[in-house]
């Protein structure tokens, strides 16, 4: 009994003096990395921190080797060998190499002949691929293509002959958007009708900060009339105040025109357009169009107004309800809008779970597992979306449009 009770005891302390060291090894590499920490903590240049990283390789090394160090530090071994060459020959002792000329390099009077005859009245307006195409026809070779060049940017003279204009590199302009209703982006987008040559118009007021649609109209025409209905019915029922807004838009017709600008001051609105002869100032709406024309259902013609506005009015159910935007971190529209969390967006937020296998009715065709739904056949099987209305959708007709306010 006494002999199995030793033996346990001398097998005990094996164990412990097989797990001290790496223990210890543990300790010296926290400890290390507690005093990085102090160190990144108290600087802002990483050269200190990198020196004392050095440093603290040696006890590590001495422990538990170089490659294990290097790899509990996180440091590659040809960063420590190259810091451990430095210290031991600094390179303020290492003489630099001279660079050996190389032997067809032209001395002072070639490069001057060659100057000379590219100054010259007979090569003066010609490139230097001209002039080394014309000599070797007469069977003469000065130097080579490249060689000219650099005489010529020595001497100053390899830029454009001509004076252009150059443009400082101005800020680009930016609008910034903290909240709904700050910043809208509306543009007019063409729908194509049953023939040719015909189309409808389709209006667009985007919220940028969540993607809302804030209203939109079909029309069949472009006019700047019914432009100017549709952004002074939509503020009110916004609830836009005076100074509150900044609407952007493009520099078209309908956009810059005077009535649309005497609107948006008596409204208190604040309008801004593209840059003259940039096309990608406007990405918002122009995104949302492409949304709207890349989509699968989308007809290539309309048969009629009505089927036009038919065809937008289920489209922006989807695009506001079921719709996710990379923009908005996916989030639904409705919490991005009004900055309440929504049902769906709750669901969004909660820890997916696995469903439970479910399990196969019983003989009289009862499910046993209600929480499963049941899958279902045909063009039923996906689930319906548990929606928050946004509001009621007022209509308004004139001049044979309808508009949609949400």
């Amino acid at each position: 009994m006494r002999d199995a009770q030793a033996q346990r005891l001398e097998a005990l302390e094996r164990e412990n003096e097989r797990l001290r060291r790496p223990l210890a090894q543990a300790q010296t590499i926290i400890e290390v990395q507690k005093s990085l920490a102090a160190v990144g903590d108290c600087t802002e240049s990483d050269r200190p921190r990198g020196e004392h990283l050095m440093a603290a390789m040696e006890p590590l090394e001495a422990s538990m080797g170089l490659k294990r160090a290097c790899h509990s530090l996180g440091i590659p071994r040809a960063t420590l060998y190259r810091h451990r060459s430095q210290v031991a020959q600094p390179a303020s002792d290492v003489p630099s190499p001279s660079r050996p000329s190389p032997p067809l390099k032209l001395d002072e009077q070639e490069r001057q002949a060659t100057l000379n005859l590219l100054h010259g009245p007979r090569f003066v307006d010609a490139s230097p691929h001209n002039v080394y195409a014309t000599l070797l026809e007469e069977g003469r070779y000065l130097c080579s293509v490249r060689t000219m060049y650099h005489l010529l940017k020595e001497a100053g003279e390899s830029r454009e002959r001509r004076n252009p204009l150059r443009h400082p590199q101005y800020t680009k302009p930016e609008l910034l958007a903290t909240g709904p209703n700050q910043l809208w982006s509306w543009d007019i987008t063409k729908l194509k009708g049953p023939v040719k040559w015909t189309y409808f118009y389709l209006y667009v007021l985007l919220d940028v900060f969540s993607r809302y649609v804030v209203a939109w109209m079909v029309a069949t025409r472009e006019s700047v009339t019914l432009a100017e209905k549709l952004i002074r019915e939509t503020c009110p029922k916004q609830g836009i105040a005076r100074g509150q807004l900044t609407v952007h838009a493009d520099r078209g017709s309908s956009m810059t025109s005077k009535a649309v600008a005497l609107l948006l001051a008596d409204l208190g609105v604040t309008k801004t357009h593209s840059r003259p002869h940039v096309s990608n100032d406007n990405p918002f709406s122009e995104a949302q169009f492409k949304t709207l024309k890349y989509r699968p259902g989308f007809p290539p013609r309309f048969g009629s107004l009505e089927d036009a506005r038919a065809h937008c009015q289920a489209f922006f159910r989807w695009y506001h309800h079921e719709h996710r935007h990379s923009g908005i971190a996916y989030l639904a529209r409705e919490t991005s809008t009004t900055g309440a969390p929504t049902r769906s967006s709750k669901r969004a937020h909660r820890p997916w779970t696995p469903p439970t296998r479910p399990t196969p009715p019983d003989s009289r065709g009862n499910d046993l597992n209600p929480a499963v739904p049941r899958r279902q056949s045909g063009s039923t099987r996906r689930p319906m979306r548990q929606t928050i209305s946004r509001g009621a959708r007022s209509y308004t007709n004139f001049d044979n449009p309808v508009s949609h306010f949400h």
